[in-house]
C-alpha cells in the first residue's frame, strides 16, 4: 500500500516533558489519532463500527523512538497496511518532523477486527477486504 498522510499537527509545550521534548504519551495518541484516519480512508469508518456493532482492538503495539520532537515542531504521520489477515490488519505509521523531513518515531501495530457483543475476532467482510487490496 502507498503511504496515506494520516495526521498532521505540531507539538505544543504542554506536550514536552522534564527533559524539553515531546513526551512518550504524546507519540502514542498521534499514533492513535493516524491510525483512525488509515482506518477510516479503507472503510473502517466510526459509521461502519456502530452500525455493524464492530470494533478494532490494538493486540501489539512497538514504538521505536529515532529523534526527538521539540515545542513548535510540526509533525506529519504516514501510514500503510504491511499484511491483511482474515481476521487482522497489521500495519505501520512513521512519524516525522515535517520542516526538517526526518522520521521522529515508527509504531507498528496489529489490529483485531471484532463482533462488540461476542467480544471475539470477527472475518472482515468481503467489500472491506477488497477496499484495503484495492490501496495497496
Amino acid at each position: 500500500m502507498n503511504d496515506l498522510v494520516t495526521y498532521k499537527g505540531c507539538v505544543y509545550p504542554w506536550h514536552c516533558d522534564h527533559v524539553g521534548h515531546m513526551n512518550v504519551m504524546w507519540y502514542v495518541g498521534k499514533f492513535d489519532e493516524a491510525t483512525w484516519n488509515l482506518f477510516a480512508a479503507l472503510g473502517l469508518t466510526p459509521s461502519y463500527l456502530r452500525s455493524h456493532n464492530l470494533g478494532m482492538a490494538a493486540v501489539q503495539q512497538n514504538i521505536t523512538y529515532k529523534r526527538e520532537l521539540l515545542a513548535g515542531d510540526i509533525v506529519e504521520i504516514r501510514s500503510r497496511v504491511e499484511e491483511l489477515r482474515e481476521k487482522s490488519v497489521r500495519f505501520v505509521h512513521e512519524m516525522f518532523n515535517a520542516e526538517a523531513g526526518a522520521i521522529a518515531a515508527v509504531c507498528e501495530l496489529t489490529g483485531v477486527h471484532m463482533d462488540r457483543t461476542a467480544r471475539r475476532a470477527v472475518p472482515f467482510p468481503a467489500e472491506l477486504r477488497a477496499g484495503f487490496l484495492a490501496r495497496a
